[in-house]
């Protein structure tokens, strides 16, 4: 019994890694193949959020948010996973830096509210998956915008005005991302079961 125990323990944890691995990965994806290099302040506009909050959907809040983690260690360490092919701690003392910062607790709250849903034997649907998503945004958006205006010097009110030009985007790719996530959890619906 006791064997039985820690071989299902050992697998559970070899496929939570492999999920945040296999995330981690979409993130750098999202982040590279997909960067636009206009942007609001020389932000770029990528499909980063929307593999975050596919992060915080699927995996749940502490899956996600080490997903999340594990693509900034690896950008951090060297590979050149960030906008724009950019790589390093650089990005985290620039422009970027409020976004990078933000990622990881976005993909947190999304997966604590999706969470709180499956525990409550609420179905993960789309529109779960959105409440934690908006949520998620504006976090990002304050966050981003405290890093562009302590990078650039400007005046906080105006750069959090200036950011609010990706929400509509931010909110798009959620509305994916929930529909995709709504329906992995159809799927497989014991996702969040697995500890």
């Amino acid at each position: 019994m006791t064997t039985t125990k820690s071989s299902t323990r050992r697998t559970s944890n070899t496929t939570d890694l492999a999920l945040i691995a296999v995330f981690a990965a979409l993130i750098a994806v999202c982040s590279v193949a997909a960067a636009l290099p206009f942007g609001v302040n020389g932000v770029p506009l990528t499909l980063q959020m929307f593999a975050i909050f596919l992060c915080g959907a699927v995996l749940g809040a502490r899956r996600g948010f080490f997903a999340v983690l594990l693509y900034l260690a690896v950008g951090a360490a060297g590979l050149p996973i960030f906008a724009g092919g950019a790589s390093g701690l650089a990005p985290f003392a620039g422009v970027t830096g409020g976004y990078l910062i933000a990622f990881p607790f976005a993909a947190l709250i999304v997966g604590l509210v999706v969470e709180r849903a499956h525990r409550s034997n609420v179905a993960v649907t789309a529109a779960v998956v959105a409440v934690g998503g908006v949520l998620a945004v504006l976090v990002v958006w304050i966050a981003g915008s405290v890093g562009i205006s302590l990078y650039a010097d400007t005046p906080f009110g105006s750069t959090l005005k200036g950011a609010a030009a990706y929400i509509p985007a931010d909110l798009v790719k959620l509305a994916v991302a929930a529909v995709v996530a709504a329906a992995v959890h159809r799927a497989f619906p014991t996702l969040l079961s697995r500890r």
